[in-house]
């Protein structure tokens, strides 16, 4: 797969991961690992640009005697998940041009 495209949609599944509730880390890459397999050396950076780019937030948590860092989707957040939505139906019409006269 493209890098490019990858990282896009790397980013579009860690916020679709934290859209309904604040999630870790760990938790993220529990909860995405059943539609992409992502590690943490990917996760981190991606977290990162998602927070500089004001998509997420992030809070620390005392958790075990040890800080736990929350992610928060913030309404830009919110709004690059509706607008990947629009973008994908032209990705599918792409898609189904490319595979066109392949399938039997």
């Amino acid at each position: 797969m493209d890098i490019q495209l990858k990282r896009g949609l790397l980013d579009i599944c860690v916020l679709a991961a934290i859209k309904n509730e604040d999630s870790y880390g760990y938790q993220i890459i529990k909860d995405i690992k059943p539609y992409i397999n992502i590690s943490e050396s990917t996760l981190y950076p991606i977290l990162r640009r998602l927070e500089e780019a004001g998509h997420l937030t992030v809070r620390s948590v005392e958790h075990n005697g040890r800080l736990r860092k929350y992610y928060h989707i913030t309404p830009s957040g919110l709004t690059r998940l509706s607008a990947f939505a629009e973008e994908w139906k032209e990705i599918m019409s792409i898609y189904q041009f490319v595979i066109r006269g392949t399938k039997k």
